[in-house]
């Protein structure tokens, strides 16, 4: 992996507010902006009622994509300027959060961690597990999800106290400054709408798991139409686009007053960073933008649903984004049902990366716990003797 520049401020949120380019500096981890796209075959095979775009945050970096990268970037940089060595992340087996950590922190010049619970077995999170059992410095297995606030705790306590500490991230890097890249981010996409690459969406479709991009998002996009940043009306009132989050977490992770909360807190901390008051967010403001659909969870987390396969189905038959069980073919598949139903522009937001793994040692997993081990071999198995009953189950999904 190439290193890179661990501080340093070139991103759209300090363009609009130079003054963070101290007080909240980047990590640069991601070559941004991400493409958008015109999805012209989909909107012909569903019959959407208007254009369909996507914001492909899955190839956010080479190394690996995705949402989570751009929340590390203003993570990273905080515990760069703390002066941390060591960073953990914190999870489910399969974390996306957690697998990006292993592999970007050392690019930093920060020793990657992680603190995981188990999950449900499939592909997606076993690929997951696999990389980021080889990958991270320090693996802490629990050995159920009930155990994550005594081992978050033991684990914060411990890190506190390090000389030098270290930096311990809550799941999905969703707090206040993690939730900054993606207020970064749709300032990002405002920029795009105002050069022409797409014209202003009605609607931003994403997966909601653990609020950091979605809170990141609604602060984001109410602050570039304030600014006059692509998301304005005709007469040049501020129009920012509708947010529909499609839960891929259960309530109460996902319940409206979490993301609602944390987008505040985001805005808070904005103001207070910046000195400008133009930056504060009210909470009635921002809930009036969301609207978060339940409809294609499923059993929850982890879990495929019978929506998610046909979506992920329908995607990969038209050459489309990968996507993925756990995250985005739930998503997608909430795309796909406001776009038959809603007029006006849509963009899906591809959060899940799609970028290759990297490829394993057969002794990279001798470092990982005993019980992790035993996990990943018994859910190769279970997994395997699946895709020999249904053939369409043949690998990784």
């Amino acid at each position: 992996m190439n290193d890179v520049e661990p501080l340093a401020p070139d991103r759209p949120l300090h363009s609009c507010w130079p003054s963070l380019r101290r007080s909240a500096p980047f990590a640069l981890l991601a070559d941004l902006p991400t493409p958008v796209e015109r999805l012209e075959t989909l909107e012909q095979r569903i019959g959407a009622r208007g254009p369909l775009f996507i914001k492909r945050d899955d190839i956010s970096s080479p190394v690996y994509g995705g949402n989570k990268v751009r929340t590390l970037e203003a993570l990273f940089g905080l515990a760069k300027a703390l002066g941390a060595r060591r960073i953990f992340s914190t999870g489910a087996f399969g974390s996306n959060h957690a697998l990006a950590t292993a592999l970007h922190a050392p690019r930093v010049g920060l020793e990657p961690g992680v603190l995981l619970f188990p999950q449900p077995r499939a592909w997606p999170a076993l690929e997951n597990l696999r990389v980021t059992a080889s990958y991270a410095r320090f693996f802490l297995g629990l050995p159920h999800w009930l155990a994550f606030p005594w081992g978050m705790a033991r684990l914060s306590r411990r890190e506190r106290r390090g000389d030098p500490p270290g930096f311990v991230m809550v799941p999905g890097g969703a707090t206040p400054e993690g939730a900054l890249g993606y207020v970064s981010a749709a300032l990002e996409l405002g920029l795009q709408v105002q050069s022409g690459l797409l014209p202003a969406p009605r609607a931003i479709v994403l997966g909601v798991g653990s609020t950091c991009t979605t809170a990141g998002l609604l602060v984001g996009l109410a602050l570039a139409a304030r600014l006059g940043i692509g998301f304005v009306d005709s007469k040049g009132r501020p129009a920012p686009p509708l947010v529909v989050a499609v839960r891929v977490t259960p309530w109460p992770v996902t319940a409206r007053f979490r993301v609602v909360g944390l987008a505040v807190r985001t805005a808070e901390l904005l103001e207070k960073l910046t000195g400008d008051p133009s930056a504060r967010c009210d909470a009635r403001s921002l809930s009036s933008g969301l609207r978060i659909d339940g409809r294609f969870l499923g059993r929850g987390y982890g879990w495929p649903t019978p929506e998610g396969e046909r979506t992920l189905s329908l995607f990969s038959e038209l050459g489309l984004v990968a996507l993925d069980t756990t995250y985005t073919a739930k998503a997608a598949a909430g795309f796909l049902a406001f776009a038959r139903a809603e007029p006006g522009p849509s963009l899906f937001w591809s959060t899940k990366s799609t970028v290759p793994l990297p490829s394993l040692e057969p002794a990279a997993l001798e470092a990982a716990p005993p019980g992790v081990r035993r996990f990943i071999e018994k859910a190769e198995r279970e997994l395997s003797e699946s895709s020999r009953r249904d053939p369409r189950r043949t690998g990784p999904r």
